[in-house]
């Protein structure tokens, strides 16, 4: 694999002189970047996948929920349908994506949207009867047509940006000199005991311009696992488990429920994976398998969305975002971006 990305080099040079074009085109204005009379806070990446922005994404919600009209627009990655959609209770994981069906169903108080063209999805949340007064655009780092009036970069720890390349050699998705474009950097999924000095030895590294703020986060887990009946997470030592994931990096779960002392058979599926009827029937052909009835199937929640209804004794276990140092200064700046 890692020749095979070596000798694509030729065709990542092209990619990257083709995006960065892309970007001087906007920065000069001949292509146009539509602005808004509402804040729009945009989250995402430079890399392709797995860098934690449906948790961020969630955290900003729980942030702004109560003193705005939140709405989240999602390109609603790999859904059937076309166009604008609002997430409603008639849709499913197929209709609108399974990030977006999570947010809907977590949050009762914030409007759910899909759309491709984010343009058309922010001008068509406007006409609404209630309207948002702030949306989070997910995954729209290098959605150009949209203004956004903050731009949050997400960057993981094991596989900064920094280190890495465009694609098909790397995995960028346009050159590190897009991350200039960042108000906010969050370096996610970093160990719990993360020490300050290397969190400054990583700042350094990443070299952020005009006194931009630098983040560390960390997954935390949560403790009882959900689904048509609520497991807290130590009752599960005693459980027979089949854990079921299609998301770019299962690691940090793997790693977790091994510190749990879980005794778990992992089946792995691509990131936003559409199971299919053999998928399912494989499932439960390894979950009946297993000689006892103490035993549960165990999924993420965005998979949740997808497998719900459609596999018995199932359960999931969500995630949050937790800031290592300086919460209280991350909020203050996102309230200061709104307002400004």
């Amino acid at each position: 694999m890692k020749l095979l990305r070596f000798l694509l080099f030729p065709f990542s040079i092209l990619y990257c002189v083709i995006t960065s074009i892309r970007n001087y085109l906007f920065d000069v204005g001949i292509l146009k970047s539509t602005s808004f009379n509402i804040p729009v806070i945009a989250v995402g990446n430079l890399s392709v996948g797995g860098t934690g922005k449906t948790p961020q994404i969630e955290y900003l919600i729980r942030l702004l929920e109560k003193d705005y009209k939140v709405a989240v627009l999602s390109r609603g990655y790999k859904r059937k349908t076309n166009g604008f959609q609002i997430v409603n209770n008639n849709h499913s994981a197929e209709d609108v994506g399974d990030e977006p069906l999570q947010f809907f169903k977590k949050f009762k108080n914030i409007t759910v949207a899909v759309d491709a063209d984010r343009v058309n999805g922010i001008n068509q949340l406007l006409k609404t009867e209630n309207p948002p007064n702030i949306v989070l655009l997910d995954d729209a780092f290098q959605h150009r047509k949209v203004k956004a009036k903050t731009y949050i970069l997400l960057t993981k720890y094991n596989d900064l940006y920094i280190n890495d390349f465009v694609f098909p050699t790397g995995n960028l998705r346009e050159s590190r000199k897009g991350a200039k474009r960042a108000d906010i950097v969050i370096v996610t999924k970093c160990p719990n005991n993360l020490s300050l000095k290397e969190q400054e030895t990583i700042t350094k590294k990443l070299n952020i311009k005009n006194n931009k703020k630098v983040f560390f986060t960390t997954i935390e887990y949560d403790e009882t696992l959900r689904g048509k009946k609520d497991l807290l997470i130590n009752e599960s030592k005693e459980k027979k488990v089949v854990l079921v994931t299609g998301i770019a990096n299962p690691k940090p779960l793997l790693q977790y429920l091994t510190t749990k002392e879980i005794d778990f058979e992992h089946l792995k599926y691509p990131d936003h994976h559409n199971f299919s009827v053999s998928d399912l029937d494989f499932i439960k052909q390894t979950f009946n398998k297993i000689e006892t009835t103490n035993k549960i199937i165990l999924t993420t929640e965005k998979d949740y969305m997808r497998l719900e209804n459609k596999i018995d004794s199932l359960c999931y276990i969500s995630i949050k975002t937790k800031f290592l140092e300086k919460e209280v200064v991350f909020m203050s700046e996102i309230k200061n971006y709104i307002s400004g």
